[in-house]
This record gives structure tokens, sequence and C-alpha cells, in this order.
């Protein structure tokens, strides 16, 4: 699995805030480990609160295409049919709901409808650091059972909660859409926290005073923060200031 090109955007964008380092080639190896164990994995995403974005990484077109094959081929590790090698979208009418509201298989089944290409099961699992979450992490697979009595075991891999566990709640992917909004999102933190910067020290307050001042005075304007940040930057950059 390789980050999508947003992710790559959004780790290039944080540049010495990334405090875990090269956080790429983290993400990288935590696909690869994830993969060992669960060769159909297809996505890992990774939400984390202290930048406020999601991260992504994706299986490659090829990984894909040999994932399907072995289906086809019916030998591997993959034994059983994902979306891949079945069609994405079913028409018809809808799916009725389950008579049993406890059949998780039969809920699974319903979700399956609009699920992404290649995700036919997902995991999530809080990320916690002394007793808070921290972020989350959800694997995407291509069979429906991928992740089934391993838990324990990816969340050692993830740094994860294995007893927080969530199963097949994101199947659509959303959170690969998260993922593509990240580096607009760092980058107009990057503008408010300038201008928060400039305010504090053209009114000799902190930041924390600096930003609430900065919150009021956009509502008051009825512009968004990220507009008022903007235009403090460009003045504050003039030469004449």
């Amino acid at each position: 699995m390789e980050p999508i090109p947003e992710t790559v955007a959004a780790i290039e964008e944080l540049g010495p805030f990334a405090v875990d380092g090269d956080l790429a080639e983290r993400l990288r190896d935590m696909g690869r480990r994830v993969c060992e164990l669960v060769p159909d994995c297809v996505a890992l995403s990774l939400v984390s609160r202290e930048h406020g974005v999601t991260f992504a990484l994706v299986a490659t077109d090829a990984e894909i295409a040999l994932l399907d094959a072995l289906r086809h081929l019916d030998v591997g590790p993959v034994s059983e049919p994902g979306p891949a090698s079945r069609p994405v979208a079913q028409r018809g009418p809808p799916p009725s709901l389950p008579e049993d509201v406890l059949d998780e298989r039969a809920w699974q089944r319903l979700a399956q409808r609009g699920a992404a290409p290649a995700v036919a099961s997902s995991l999530t699992m809080p990320i916690l650091t002394d007793g808070l979450t921290t972020g989350t992490v959800t694997l995407y697979a291509g069979s429906d059972n991928a992740f089934g009595g391993l838990h324990e075991q990816l969340a050692t891999i993830l740094g994860s909660w294995a007893p927080g566990a969530v199963t097949n709640a994101d199947l659509p992917f959303r959170s690969r859409r998260a993922a593509e909004r990240a580096p607009d999102l760092l980058a107009r933190e990057g503008v408010i926290g300038r201008a928060v910067r400039a305010l504090a020290a053209h009114l000799d307050l902190d930041l924390r005073a600096a930003r609430r001042h900065l919150s009021r005075a956009a509502r008051r304007a009825g512009i968004s923060e990220a507009q008022l940040a903007e235009a403090i930057v460009r003045l504050h950059g003039r030469p004449d200031r």
C-alpha cells in the first residue's frame, strides 16, 4: 500500500510539525505489517486528532489486480470473493432490512450495497495515549471476514485499542474523502497560525487569547477565520508594517 497523493502533500505541509518523525514511512511500515497478517487488506486510514486531519494508504492497481486474480484462481490466502470480483453497483429494488437486528452478517451484506470498489469489510479501532483517544485507525479488506480473530494482533501493529474495535462501519471508504481534504485543511491552519502569532505580537497577547480575538473578529465581520487570517498575513508582510 502507498499513501494517496493528498496524504503525501499533507505530510509535506506538516514538515517540522510532524512530531512522529518520517510519518510517510511510518504509515508504509504499518501498512506492510498489516498486509503480512491480512493479505487482502486494500486500504488503511489514520485520523490524527493532534493535526485534525486524516491520512490514507491504498493498495496499488497492481496489488488489487493480483488479489482479484487469486480470487478467480481460488488459490492463496484470499478465500472469500470481494467486490473486485463482482459488479460494484447492483441494480434492482433496494434490499430489505434484516429480520434479525442482531444478525451482523445480514447487516454487512446490506452495507456492501454501498461499499467502495474492492472493499467488503472494514475494522476501526481507537488510538489511546495516556487513556485519551488521540486518533482512530481503519482498515479495509476485500473479503467479508478478513479481520476476524485478528483484532489483538492488529492492535499491536497499529498501536490501537482492540476492545474498542468496530467492524464494517465505513464500507464506503468515507475516510479517503476526508484524507483528500487534508492538504487544504493544513494549509488553512498554517495561515491561521501565522495570523495568530502576528496578532499576539501586535496586541501583546498570548497565543490562545490571540486566537479567540481572531475568531470573534471574523464572526463580527461575517467572514471565515481563514479569510481574516489571510488578510492579516498579507498586511503583516507588507514592507511598511
